[in-house]
């Protein structure tokens, strides 16, 4: 029962950070950033080729995110005493 409370809370956290940092965090980043409107969107062209970077930037910065939760989880629960 609680791998199973442990799977659906994990699932709901990562669509929380992902919305927190694609519609949160992306854009006050561009607005930090001179002719970036919004970093999620944010491409390069390299010759003919346009490399969509943003959406690789949203998937890393969610990823350090839910990564910090869990290991500050971890760490909170092994103090308490639950394994």
């Amino acid at each position: 029962m609680g791998l199973a409370v442990a799977f659906i809370l994990g699932l709901y956290l990562g669509a929380l950070t992902q919305s927190l940092v694609k519609d949160i965090l992306m854009p006050l980043i561009g607005l930090a950033l001179p002719g970036v409107a919004d970093l999620a969107t944010l491409e390069v062209a390299v010759g003919s080729q346009i490399f969509r970077v943003g959406s690789f930037l949203v998937a890393v910065i969610t990823f350090i995110i839910v990564a910090f939760v869990i290991f500050v989880l971890v760490k909170i629960t092994k103090r308490i005493g639950i394994e």
